[in-house]
């Protein structure tokens, strides 16, 4: 056996992932006779580095050598098998399977002997005794690595998930514009992982303000970033121009260009007359919004609500996008909400879906006392229950002219 010491010792640089530099093993004092040669004389030549195969999972030699038992010689073989061909050309002469559980988890690879001897019944005994003791340890070896993997992918998302709700908060209005004759409220609530849900005001000149609900898809930082750039374009294609159709249209010429695969944007746009409560808005594929008249009358039978449907692809999609455009005068003790999907997405425990025709006939029998965001996170509350675990972001955003003069 003296004359396949390096082999073994080549195998346990390469299970342990040492490259074998400056690491030669040192010559062991061993007592011998006169006319013995040392056991560890062949591991004192020079080392060479292992060739590095790669077996393809679809490759044949794969299940071959899953089903074989013991010490397997290459030669013999006649497979078409990438691999097989690759470990001839690399003068490999045996292989031992590595077998756990029925699954080929590694190979035990052996050149010819230094002394050009075949591999004798002592040497695969010994060959086969090593991979049955082996073979636990590479795989619990390989789990640890998987599991130690799954912890840096883990943190990864984590801190991932940490910026973009950073960029997002920071993004997100600090406060809610005080308006004279009008009362505007906000509210956001981010899921566990971070969405691409915004919205703004723009305070356009002394008698016009600019409001924005957004939700871009995907999550994490790339949305984010999506996110920050849209409202960016929003905010300066507004101080331009004051057509909202005009500004969607704009937004997407520039954004369409850069903007990541399988990512786009909705948006709804308006600009609000403060002095006469003319409403203009123009939608980018966004939920529509809700009218609540004061009279509380509907032509759709929505108990009071009206949806204001303006049509327009989500910004990102496509290049030369138009948005059409369209207008209501809120009168006096009428309401508008904003919202993006997260809510009437929600579920019950029973699965079933909060939905557009509830939301509907909720902001239709709006009360009053309590804003029109507050009714309706109760009524949110009381529909999912206490188990509800939220699954997307939840933007609401409600304008009302005041009753009084």
């Amino acid at each position: 056996m003296r004359t396949h010491q390096r082999n073994r010792w080549g195998f346990w640089q390469s299970l342990l992932g040492r490259d074998g530099e400056n690491k030669s093993p040192q010559k062991i004092p061993h007592h011998h006779d006169d006319d013995e040669e040392p056991l560890f004389e062949d591991t004192l030549q020079e080392e060479e580095e292992a060739p590095r195969l790669q077996i393809a999972p679809n490759d044949p030699i794969v299940a071959y050598l899953a089903s074989a038992s013991g010490v397997v010689e290459i030669d013999k073989l006649d497979l078409h098998s990438p691999a097989l061909d690759a470990m001839k050309a690399s003068q490999i002469k045996v292989v031992v399977p590595l077998v756990s559980q029925g699954e080929l988890i590694g190979l035990l690879n052996l050149g010819p002997r230094l002394s050009q001897q075949e591999y004798s019944a002592d040497d695969r005994k010994l060959l086969n005794d090593l991979a049955t003791q082996t073979a636990p340890a590479v795989q619990v070896a390989q789990l640890v690595r998987q599991q130690q993997q799954q912890a840096q992918e883990r943190e990864r998302i984590e801190q991932e998930l940490r910026v973009a709700r950073l960029i997002q908060q920071t993004l997100l209005p600090k406060e809610v514009p005080d308006l004279e004759g009008y009362k505007l409220a906000a509210y956001y609530q981010p899921a566990r992982e971070v969405g691409g849900d915004f919205y703004d005001f723009l305070k356009l000149d002394d008698e016009h303000l600019g409001l924005v609900v957004g939700d871009v898809t995907d999550k994490g930082v790339p949305a984010a970033i999506v996110m920050a750039t849209t409202r960016t374009m929003l905010r300066a294609s507004a101080q331009r121009l004051d057509s909202p159709g005009e500004v969607l249209k704009r937004v997407n010429d520039v954004i369409v260009r850069d903007i990541p695969p399988n990512m786009f944007i909705t948006c709804l746009y308006a600009i609000l007359n403060l002095e006469s409560g003319l409403l203009r808005y123009a939608n980018a594929g966004h939920d529509l919004p809700y009218r609540r008249r004061s009279s509380s009358k509907s032509n759709n039978g929505g108990g009071g609500a009206e949806e204001l449907r303006a049509r327009g692809m989500p910004l990102g999609l496509l290049p030369g996008m138009s948005y059409e455009e369209k207008e209501i005068v809120l009168d006096r003790g009428d309401s508008v909400l904003f919202y993006s999907d997260g809510l009437v997405e929600a579920h019950d425990p029973h699965r079933q879906m909060f939905g557009f025709p509830r939301l509907q006939g909720l902001v239709g029998a709006h009360p009053g006392g309590a804003t029109l965001v507050d009714f309706l996170l109760e009524e949110l509350a009381r529909f999912v229950g206490d188990s509800w675990e939220q699954e997307d972001d939840i933007t609401l955003v409600t304008l009302q002219r005041s009753e009084a003069s």
